[in-house]
Formats: C-alpha cells, structure tokens, sequence
C-alpha cells in the first residue's frame, strides 16, 4: 500500500503533550508504523561525561509518534486532513479529503 504521509510532508499533531502543533516530518519508519516530525516530541537525554565528550551534559533529541497521531497538514487551509489516492494523467496522487486539494504530482 502507498504511503500516506512521507518525508517532507507537512503534519499536524493529533493527540499527546505536542497535540494541536504543526511541524515536518523528517524521517518515516515505516515497519514501525512511526515518524520523526521537526521541533515534535522533544526528549531530554541526560549524558554523563566521557572521554568523547569531556563536558557531558543534556541531549535533546526528537522521539518518533506513531503515525495514528499525526495527520497531514491540508495545502489549502492548514487543518488536519485524510489523505486519498487519486488517478491523475495515469498517475496516482495524494489528494487531501478535506479539500480536494492535490497533495503530490
């Protein structure tokens, strides 16, 4: 089955602390069922110090949401929206259920 959110896309964040947010996603793990969105879900790593890096300190790194709580971002009106495929020029496109709008292609 064709993907319907892929890297780049522009999303919105449905449910958890990040709900309501809007940001892009950086990476797709498709196996499972995740993605990584830019500025999302931000976890702190707390490093101690090593010989690599004398200093240690905080890491903050982005963690991945599953894809059920993450919704496309609509083109047109920027609300979260359902994708579907289309046949356009004998090809399959995303188009955004919301408003018609086509996504790719």
């Amino acid at each position: 089955m064709a993907a319907k959110i892929r890297k780049g896309d522009k999303v919105v964040v449905l449910a958890g602390k990040d709900k309501g947010r809007h940001g892009t996603v950086t990476q797709v793990l498709p196996k499972e069922n995740r993605v990584l969105v830019d500025g999302i879900n931000v976890k702190a790593r707390h490093r101690k110090p090593t010989q690599q890096n004398p200093q240690g300190g905080i890491d903050r790194v982005e963690a991945p949401l599953h894809m059920s709580n993450v919704a496309l971002e609509d083109p047109k009106t920027g609300k979260p929206t359902r994708v579907r495929f289309e046949d356009k020029d004998g090809k399959k496109v995303r188009v955004a259920a919301r408003s018609g709008e086509t996504i790719d292609g």
